[in-house]
């Protein structure tokens, strides 16, 4: 099922597509880039190698408790992201998202927001869970305000979590039920849109 907005892989700005071994060595690229990576994950940061993300995309790693999709634009097919419904629970309906822009020239500009409502909906409507949550680092203020236009809420904080050049930050932790995204006004996308 999707709703009136159409294919269930595709969005506004993006499309989700199966991961491939062609786009390992992009992804390699955006791992050298620090500040993506610090942001992305609480993990810490290092480059890696195409041939190991190819290794990580090969169809005998793939884990049943796990959902991935690479993002590309639609306007010119450009690679810029993925977004992840891992950690996945099927008795208790519930998962954990990551997402990332790794292309900084569409970071700031509604891909995310759109990849994010999205992998929502597939989420929902495609594996019928209940509860989608994630966990952002505290100093990622622009992360933090795309999750809460999209729907999701604040359920608590994990003090003092990360250490980041010498600082420690919050991870804050949020997440959206699927009532929750179900009753968001309609007409809602379109004013997240303008914002973004």
């Amino acid at each position: 099922m999707t709703d009136s907005r159409g294919s269930l892989f595709r969005g506004d700005l993006v499309r989700m597509v199966a991961p491939a071994k062609e786009d390992a060595s992009r992804l390699a690229h955006w791992s050298e880039d620090a500040g993506y990576l610090r942001a992305l994950d609480s993990d810490y940061a290092r480059p890696v190698s195409a041939q190991e993300v190819a290794t990580r995309l090969a169809p005998e790693q793939s884990d049943p408790n796990r959902v991935e999709f690479h993002l590309r634009t639609l306007q010119d097919d450009c690679l810029i992201g993925f977004v992840a419904l891992h950690s996945i629970e099927w008795n208790n309906g519930t998962a954990m998202l990551a997402v990332g822009i790794g292309e900084p020239a569409y970071r700031g500009k509604g891909y995310g927001s759109d990849a994010l409502r999205l992998v929502l909906r597939y989420a929902f409507h495609e594996l019928n869970l209940h509860r989608v949550g994630l966990d952002v680092i505290s100093n990622n203020s622009r992360a933090i305000r795309t999750y809460e236009r999209v729907g999701f809420q604040h359920e608590g904080t994990m003090r003092d979590a990360v250490l980041r050049d010498g600082s420690r930050h919050d991870r804050i932790l949020m997440g959206i039920l699927r009532h929750e995204w179900q009753g968001q006004v309609p007409g809602r996308d379109s004013e997240q849109e303008a914002i973004l």
